[in-house]
């Protein structure tokens, strides 16, 4: 006695002898007929008098690893109640299919398990360890970047002046476009705003006096570092992660070098030495900016324009200026570094990696400035 039904690719004659069922394929199984096989597979084994369960291949065409995958998780079920599968006539490419597959692999427990939904708690409780560990692994860097950069200092033979000069060319010289176009505007921008307002009092001579301070304290050294964290931040953390992927910085440490000294501290200087110029240059462009909405719209003289400028810009700004565009540019070489070390896996990590460089560097800037700004401003009253 036995049945026999025809699906798209396959056919299945289920026949019994006793307590053995004997199931004849024949046709083509694939990926698009796997779990419609399996369940009129399953259908048959209801039976708890089935003992035995012969799989004969002789009539299939072609089998893929799915198919394959389907005839394995029908054993699992059968061995699970107690019975016994076994297979005739295996044509020899199907049994190749069979040998790639590692049955010691499938019946491992997966890595992650499933994770059950959690509450808001949960949820913030475990943003709050990612926090933790994240701030752990960023300060524990740090010390080991101070100790290297300690180290060039003692030891100033060891730095390799050729990197510091190419970190000085990308993060500067091919940073001035960028960096004089977006200065030039917001010193447009904040020269305009401002004179809609001072024009209906007369008082135009303080739109250049309004755009130099905003300038020269603030605008300057944070624009010029968000600008910088973008363009090399994400350029240190993709330089490194690509090496860290590739394991050209294990190939480093297994000939003896200092991963940190080697590829860190070259790109920390160059920055903390391109980054103060690169803010004066941002702050003449945004004057430059002012200058030109004050010239064009407000009748003042390039002269006149320049002059209330420089009456209120001291040398304390300036060098407060400077103070604030070093402090950035560690920052920003610190996290790029940081985040390039940190890479794990493939290349996707790399890109994971570069856009959480950007995004903290530019998070601590912003942080960092705020501070600045308290400090300065009680020290303006002594």
């Amino acid at each position: 006695m036995g049945t026999r039904t025809e699906s798209p690719g396959y056919t299945l004659a289920v026949g019994k002898q006793g307590t053995e069922l004997i199931l004849t394929l024949a046709g083509r199984v694939s990926l698009g007929s796997a779990d419609a096989l399996l369940a009129e597979l399953d259908a048959h084994l209801d039976d708890p008098a089935v003992t035995t369960v012969t799989v004969d291949l002789a009539g299939i065409s072609y089998m893929d690893s799915a198919g394959v995958l389907t005839l394995i998780r029908l054993e699992e079920h059968g061995s699970r109640r107690g019975r016994v599968q076994r297979y005739l006539h295996v044509p020899p490419e199907v049994r190749k299919v069979m040998d790639l597959i590692d049955r010691g692999e499938l019946s491992k427990p997966p890595l992650h398990g499933d994770e059950e939904p959690g509450g808001v708690v949960d949820a913030m409780g475990n943003a709050a360890q990612r926090i933790a560990a994240d701030f752990i692994g960023i300060m524990a860097f740090l010390g080991d970047l101070l100790a290297a950069l300690l180290h060039a200092i003692r030891h100033p033979r060891d730095v390799r002046w050729g990197d510091v000069l190419f970190a000085m060319r990308r993060t500067g010289t091919e940073g001035l476009p960028i960096v004089a176009l977006i200065s030039l505007l917001i010193g447009l921008i904040i020269a305009f705003m401002s004179s809609l307002q001072l024009k209906q009092f007369g008082a135009n001579i303080y739109v250049a006096s309004l755009v130099a301070l905003a300038i020269v304290r603030e605008l300057g050294p944070i624009m010029t570092a968000i600008l910088v964290a973008g363009r090399s931040a994400s350029a240190y953390a993709a330089e490194i992660g690509g090496m860290m992927v590739n394991d050209e910085v294990d190939a480093l440490v297994t000939m003896g070098f200092d991963p940190i000294r080697f590829l860190a501290v070259p790109k920390l200087i160059g920055t903390v030495l391109v980054l103060p110029v690169l803010t004066l240059y941002a702050d003449l462009f945004g004057i430059l900016g002012g200058m030109i909405v004050g010239v064009t719209g407000l009748d003042l003289t390039p002269y006149t324009y320049l002059e209330a400028s420089r009456r209120i810009i001291s040398v304390y700004y300036l060098v407060s200026s400077l103070v604030k565009a070093v402090v950035f540019a560690f920052i920003v070489a610190w996290i790029g570094c940081q985040r390039g070390f940190q890479v794990r896996g493939g290349v996707e990590a790399v890109g994971a990696a570069t856009t959480s460089a950007v995004v903290t560097s530019i998070l601590l800037i912003v942080v960092a400035d705020s501070a600045f700004a308290i400090v300065l401003h009680y020290l303006d009253k002594t």
